[in-house]
């Protein structure tokens, strides 16, 4: 018996090429369809109009596991669109496995551009940090939170979690505040400290260190939190207060090492991390687009002209001590 090839059978110099579509980048992939992101934009609506209130939403399944960002994914999937500039970040770093992951996935996905510069970005996406970078009106701060319940760690009943934000019942919290700061002379809690936003709820800051946290109050940007598992939605909106949770007398703080420095840009204004090492612990920055701009803003001009003054004309700086006028 003979077989004959249907007339629209590839051909042999045809299948690699298709071959090749098939396992490189998929485009115009659907991750949430259309009443998903409607969905989704109405939980943020919600969130943007009772500030710090945890919104419930249907958490949809993600290509990633909850607990790994699948809500603040959800809703940058929900926001960006093709006119969209966005940034993901994890732990400070664009190159990071998971920030990379989940870039391919959001353009793919909604066809926005790509960036590593935050002033670029109308949207970023970050797990734990904050850019060291000043964002401004019209920007969206998208946060991936594994727990955004801040009672939890006092609290385990869900109904008596539920009257307590309602009533805006916070004793139990300050209780163990103060417990913290009897037993070890300060406040220990650095990542996720709570916070009152809009002087009515108590929210979960996410991981961020402290550092990130006054820069939430009154910022000129949305912050939007995301919680998968949880099914959980809730933002900080432009110009609100955020305050920390602490006492008159025990000033709140943020995360400093004495004499640490990053060993890349020199800096000692930012959120250092320790690497360490075999002769102790190296210090550099946490946000690697940030540190990186410092590096090259500080490599030495060739082209610069000083005038006999002593003055350089055109940047407006003393070559003779380097500071701005």
């Amino acid at each position: 018996m003979t077989l004959i090839a249907p007339d629209d059978a590839p051909t042999v110099a045809e299948t690699p090429t298709r071959v090749a579509d098939l396992v490189g980048p998929a485009r115009g992939q659907t991750v949430l369809d259309d009443d998903a992101k409607r969905e989704i934009r109405r939980a943020v609506l919600t969130a943007v109009a009772v500030p710090g209130y945890q919104v419930p939403f249907g958490s949809r399944e993600m290509p990633v596991a909850r607990g790994w960002g699948s809500g603040g994914l959800q809703i940058t999937l929900a926001l960006a669109g093709a006119d969209d500039c966005v940034k993901v970040i994890d732990q400070g770093d664009d190159e990071g496995v998971n920030a990379v992951n989940l870039r391919r996935l959001v353009m793919g996905a909604t066809g926005a551009t790509e960036t590593s510069e935050p002033e670029e970005a109308t949207l970023i996406q970050t797990r734990h940090r904050i850019p060291e970078d000043e964002l401004g009106d019209g920007q969206v701060l998208i946060l991936q939170v594994p727990v955004p319940e801040p009672l939890r760690g006092v609290e385990r009943d869900m109904r008596e979690l539920a009257r307590m934000h309602a009533e805006a019942d916070y004793s139990k919290m300050w209780v163990s505040l103060y417990e913290d700061k009897v037993r070890n002379g300060v406040i220990t809690q650095t990542t996720g400290y709570p916070c009152l936003v809009g002087g009515r709820y108590v929210v979960a800051t996410t991981p961020i260190p402290r550092w990130d946290i006054p820069r939430l109050h009154h910022a000129p940007f949305l912050s939007l939190f995301g919680a998968g598992r949880e099914k959980r939605i809730y933002a900080i909106p432009p110009d609100t207060d955020v305050v920390p949770m602490t006492f008159d007398d025990v000033p709140f703080e943020v995360e400093r090492t004495d004499g640490a420095a990053c060993e890349r840009c020199g800096t000692t204004e930012s959120y250092l991390v320790a690497i360490p090492g075999a002769s102790g612990d190296r210090w550099v920055c946490s946000d690697t687009s940030w540190c990186r701009r410092q590096r090259v803003d500080a490599t030495p001009r060739t082209d610069e002209h000083v005038e006999p003054n002593g003055h350089d004309d055109q940047n407006g700086h003393d070559d003779q001590n380097g500071v701005a006028r």
